[in-house]
């Protein structure tokens, strides 16, 4: 099957296992899915992930992180650039997700990495998505 935006099809899957209370999720493994995974694990919204080979195609699984109550961690996820409209910041118009509670993802020429490296590090770059 080719989906033609990885990273929103990434979002629906976690949202999804999310909803159903699961406790991993698997999708087809791509190095930007990839950082993605890295930089939720870095932040606290999931517990840990790994690729895996299933039939000779690696998958990426994600262990997702509930509390006590059982609620899951990530409360929301939002795809900000799509391939038919891309959203760019500069270092100084990198957005703040709910005042700071939630997380933006960058894909800057230095990597991937948060809103807050971002801010740290003085670059700006194309918005993926947002996460609280």
């Amino acid at each position: 099957m080719v989906v033609s935006d990885p990273i929103a099809d990434m979002l629906t899957r976690i949202r999804n296992a999310n909803m159903a209370e699961k406790p991993l999720v698997e999708m087809p493994h791509s190095k930007m899915k990839s950082e993605v995974a890295r930089l939720l694990k870095q932040e606290g919204f999931i517990k840990d992930y790994s690729v895996e080979s299933n039939d000779g195609k690696p998958t990426l699984q994600l262990s997702l992180k509930y509390t006590a109550e059982r609620e899951s961690v990530i409360q929301g996820l939002r795809r900000i650039s799509k391939p038919s409209c891309r959203k760019y910041a500069n270092a100084e118009e990198v957005p703040r997700v709910l005042g700071g509670i939630g997380v933006a993802l960058l894909s800057t020429s230095s990597g991937m990495m948060t809103d807050s490296e971002a801010r740290a590090k003085q670059i700006g770059g194309e918005i993926l998505c947002y996460i609280w």
